[in-house]
């Protein structure tokens, strides 16, 4: 079987990962790995096509064709909206939680850097400035602040765990989970105006969900962070909320557009942290993705239902 790793991995990754399948069960038959990045351009779409299992993203374009022979399809991501339109026969399986605790650890401290002040800090600290005393008035405190979450998924999940230590007021939205604390949009504008963080973990299908009018209903002076996607944010009425000092500050990993457009307002916002996509970073994230990769590719191999298996249609 022919294997093709669209993930860009290190040479002594590519070495464990051959080796690994060559001590795979001899009556299995033997599986030889392409990857991308040793091909050059005009090469890859053609190798990917003949694949019978893939790892990694590879470019929506590709898939405008059918493709027969693939049989088991890991993602290397825990979101795959952008595929929502493709149509395979292929197992699938995404990352799971995976990227859930190092998302919410994002999230949690860059609440914690804006309420602390630490930006303006580490800003003060490259000019070797000391102004001390007068920052103390404008700290804030995340112990016993009101928070909803929208999504139940692992990530909001992950993130309303390590709220508990702050003794925070939790509350999670999904629409169709019946164990979230909130289920409409007007269950959630009704809470806006007294909540003092939303924390977006929302999948790129809830597209324009947190509109200007939530925005405008949200309490005066509350953080918004996002670590879903960034067009689930309205973020014309994000930025504008932002200006007027209605929002006290955003967090984002996430923005509409990535990389953020150098002409973005959200570069010199001074109330706004931009982590630039890295939430979901992790000491050998790669090597972790070869391994979901192997311990999914043995169970698929015996017939046995898949570690986050996914169907590309609905979404999860």
């Amino acid at each position: 079987m022919q294997l093709f790793v669209n993930s860009a991995l290190n040479d002594t990754l590519k070495a464990e990962l051959r080796q690994q399948l060559l001590a795979g069960p001899q009556d299995a038959g033997s599986i030889m790995p392409t990857f991308r990045s040793d091909l050059p351009e005009a090469d890859q779409q053609a190798a990917f096509r003949s694949a019978d299992l893939l790892l990694g993203n590879p470019p929506i374009a590709w898939f405008t064709e059918p493709m027969p022979n693939l049989k088991f399809w890991q993602l290397d991501s825990a979101g795959f909206d952008g595929y929502k339109a493709v149509r395979l026969q292929a197992s699938i399986a995404n990352m799971g939680d995976y990227f859930a605790r190092p998302c919410a650890e994002t999230m949690v401290a860059g609440i914690l850097a804006l309420y602390r002040r630490i930006p303006e800090l580490a800003l003060l600290q490259s000019r070797s400035e000391w102004v001390g005393a007068p920052i103390r008035d404008r700290t804030n405190l995340l112990s016993r602040k009101c928070v909803v979450i929208l999504g139940t998924g692992t990530i909001g999940q992950a993130v309303r765990q390590m709220l508990t230590g702050f003794a925070c007021d939790t509350k999670m939205l999904a629409r169709t989970d019946p164990q979230a604390d909130l289920h409409s949009v007007e269950e959630l504008k009704a809470l806006l105006p007294q909540t003092d963080i939303v924390i977006n973990c929302l999948p790129g299908t809830a597209v324009g969900f947190f509109s200007a009018a939530m925005i405008a209903a949200m309490k005066p002076g509350s953080l918004y962070a996002n670590v879903g996607r960034g067009t689930t944010t309205d973020e014309p009425a994000l930025i504008s909320a932002l200006q007027s000092g209605h929002l006290g500050g955003a967090i984002l990993d996430v923005t509409a557009k990535e990389p953020l457009p150098v002409d973005s307002l959200l570069w010199t916002l001074p109330t706004v942290l931009l982590t630039q996509h890295t939430g979901g970073g992790q000491p050998d994230e790669d090597a972790g993705k070869v391994r979901q990769f192997l311990r999914n590719l043995t169970l698929f191999r015996a017939g046995q239902p898949l570690e986050s298996a996914v169907e590309l249609g609905r979404g999860y």
